[in-house]
């Protein structure tokens, strides 16, 4: 998947995993993405698959909420 596609999956992760609203999974999200927790898959793209955005779920839920 492309890095947005990566996003968005981290993103709708969080929404089913943990009960949260879009709008709070989306800003959970962009906040990570601001302090570059999603660089190492921008420049690595093999790091954009299903498994690894259930751990990023996973990461920025617990770091974000």
């Amino acid at each position: 998947m492309t890095y947005e596609e990566h996003l968005d999956e981290v993103t709708t992760l969080i929404t089913e995993k943990y009960d949260v609203e879009d709008d709070e999974a989306i800003r959970m999200t962009m906040r990570a993405q601001a302090d570059d927790f999603f660089s190492v898959h921008d420049d690595d793209p093999s790091l954009c698959t299903l498994e690894r955005a259930h751990q990023d779920a996973a990461a920025v839920y617990r770091k974000y909420r």
